[in-house]
């Protein structure tokens, strides 16, 4: 059976390709002013930083696999629900460590002095809110998953209207 890959398709896996690269640097590559490396190995052994880079790297291979089977087909189901939760809760995960404390201070006091350390050096340009700000690299990779569940979201909405075309 032909493929009939859609632009948001393609757009969705570039998405996750960007994510992924993240995963990958974001704490062992030195970013200049977007990461500082080193102050995130003063707090993580390298072994935990290491094992936390290989679960985010994971999670999105996992993803990128899931939208690359069934790309230019019809998802079934079960997919359409996992390729929509899962960056869900990988997004909820991010709101409730960053988001959260730094709009509403809701638990920012349990964040504000390891946030200051392992990312006080790094690029920002949201303002200071409840003793913390969000870096660029972050609120970057946050607004990019919301892209990708946006993009998902549209694909499977519009999925329909393709399968009677088949």
């Amino acid at each position: 059976m032909k493929r009939n890959i859609r632009l948001s398709e393609k757009m969705l896996v570039w998405g996750y390709a960007v994510i992924l690269l993240f995963m990958i640097v974001q704490d062992l590559v030195p970013l200049g002013s977007l990461n500082d490396i080193e102050a995130i190995a003063s707090i993580q052994s390298f072994h935990d930083i290491v094992v936390v880079t290989m679960i985010g790297v994971v999670q999105i291979v996992l993803l990128m696999a899931g939208v690359w089977f069934f790309m230019g087909k019809r998802y079934p189901i079960w997919a359409r629900i996992w390729l929509i939760v899962h960056p869900s809760c990988i997004l909820l995960g991010a709101i409730i460590s960053w988001w959260i404390p730094y709009l509403f201070g809701i638990g920012a006091e349990d964040k504000i002095e390891r946030y200051a350390m392992m990312f006080g050096n790094t690029h920002t340009f949201l303002p200071l809110m409840n003793g913390m700000v969000p870096n660029t690299l972050h609120t970057i990779f946050h607004l990019l998953l919301l892209i990708c569940i946006i993009l998902t979201i549209y694909i499977f909405a519009t999925n329909h209207k393709r399968g009677r075309e088949l």
